[in-house]
């Protein structure tokens, strides 16, 4: 069964009906039917909520979190010290945001492929070859 990890742009794009949303939607679709398994990191979605709640209110925030919670997506709360390592690894190598780091770990842990349209940032992973993506753009 293939697995993949969301980072924030890839929720963000299915939330605000962005290019891409199509391609986001038709996983947790596939999830749904038991094609895929979905996750997400805890510190990720720290990430959308906390953007919505900064731009859309609280109510709009707390909404996301429960379309998240009934989507299927496996929300992973724990920092383990795995992917304290990993994350710390992508982020001195390929020096990106904490949260593209946690991503990247989330990804790799699972042995997953990270669901994103973030080109400008994690390119340069995907030409090493540490990872697999499914761009979404």
């Amino acid at each position: 069964m293939k697995r993949y990890a969301f980072d924030v742009c890839a929720l963000i794009a299915l939330i605000n009906d962005e290019e891409g949303a199509d391609v986001v939607e038709r996983l947790l679709v596939e999830s749904s039917h038991g094609g895929c398994s979905i996750s997400m990191n805890k510190y990720n979605l720290l990430e959308v909520y906390y953007g919505y709640l900064r731009s859309n209110g609280e109510q709009f925030a707390e909404n996301i979190l429960t379309i998240v919670e009934n989507s299927g997506i496996r929300i992973f709360n724990v920092l383990t010290d795995e992917l304290f390592r990993h994350a710390s690894r992508f982020k001195v190598s390929y020096k990106i945001s904490l949260a593209d780091a946690i991503a990247l770990a989330q990804a790799s842990i699972e042995d997953g492929l990270l669901v994103t349209a973030d080109h400008h940032e994690l390119d340069a992973v995907e030409n090493d070859g540490k990872l697999k993506f499914h761009w979404i753009r």
